[in-house]
């Protein structure tokens, strides 16, 4: 389906939706992260994200159990040259692991027991109350980032589906470039609006060239300017004129173009209410001329309507006279 000059070809996006972009040499990269520290938080990949919330608890466990331990050899707790009238701050935390035990046991709230505070030490008293409270901000926002990202509208955009290929055919008596779309799931996603960018390099008009330059390429999906009803697969369409940033396309310079378009479709989800988006990128070699897809809906005996994706990236040949014999054989 693609050859080999689409393995070397660079992408802004790739076809699951990832941005390829490097940025590098940015001073104070890591101050403008930290200053940010909730969306970093939140973008951190999974393995990132269990060890930091493994270690907000461990951490917080030895660090209160420490001050504990020195408020303890303090009060001199830890002396055996004590009499039996001396009353220690934390009862039964005579060493570094039992003032730890203390403090996990504090900080998830399955004491007290066998190890307790004593009223003899305000400074204990401080330390476990701040303790309480630091730890419990800290934990709302481990966990609060967790929840985040697993609500993320990224994760319903993954269920949307893009044809692998683009075509290129008349549609309504003109020549228009078209892309399927579909919607993996049951759940409806409302005001749907596709869009596209087209990435290539252009000189000004007073001969600045610039490497990557950005033009708008709308898409369609009937006459209508309503929003499309995402719950078969659908086909949006570019008409390609004289006001397309594909103007003066044709079969044989289309191989030797170098440019990158790319689709994205935003939309709101109907259950959440939380908008998403998803994306997609087409090059050149990515692009079929005379061809057009193959139907996906079909209706079975139940009364029913039935999606075959077997068929969704499939693509035969146009019918249109104009584009018998110039059809290539890139399938």
């Amino acid at each position: 389906m693609v050859n080999r000059k689409s393995e070397v070809q660079r992408r802004i996006v790739s076809k699951d939706g990832h941005n390829n972009v490097q940025i590098d040499n940015v001073e104070g990269m890591v101050k403008l992260y930290l200053h940010d520290i909730w969306t970093t938080v939140v973008d951190m990949k999974w393995r990132y994200k269990l060890t930091l919330f493994a270690s907000t608890f461990i951490m917080t466990w030895f660090i209160f159990g420490v001050f504990f331990f020195f408020i303890g050899m303090g009060n001199g707790d830890f002396d055996t040259w004590h009499n039996s009238t001396h009353t220690p701050c934390v009862m039964h935390a005579n060493t570094l692991t039992g003032a730890f035990l203390f403090s996990l046991e504090s900080q998830t709230t399955i004491g007290y027991g066998f190890r307790y505070i004593t009223e003899e030490c305000p400074l204990a008293i401080f330390t476990l109350v701040a303790q309480l409270v630091i730890t419990g901000l800290a934990e709302i926002f481990v966990t609060g980032a967790f929840l985040a990202k697993l609500a993320r509208p990224k994760k319903r955009a993954e269920t949307i589906k893009f044809s692998q290929v683009a075509v290129i055919c008349r549609h309504q008596g003109k020549l228009c470039l078209m892309v399927r779309v579909a919607n993996m799931r049951k759940s409806l996603l409302i005001q749907c609006q596709l869009t596209g960018k087209l990435f290539k390099s252009n000189v000004t008009e007073e001969g600045e060239k610039t490497q990557i330059h950005q033009s708008s390429v709308d898409f369609y999906m009937d006459t209508s300017g309503d929003c499309p009803f995402l719950i078969l697969p659908l086909t949006f369409y570019h008409i390609i004129d004289e006001k397309s940033p594909l103007a003066g396309l044709t079969p044989e310079t289309l191989s030797n173009r170098n440019f990158e378009l790319l689709i994205m479709l935003n939309g709101t989800m109907e259950s959440t209410a939380a908008t998403c988006q998803s994306r997609t990128s087409f090059i050149p070699q990515e692009i079929l001329w005379g061809y057009e897809f193959k139907p996906v809906l079909f209706s079975s005996s139940n009364c029913r309507y039935v999606v075959d994706f077997n068929f969704f990236d499939k693509v035969q040949a146009s019918n249109d006279p104009t584009f018998l014999g110039s059809s290539s054989g890139k399938i």
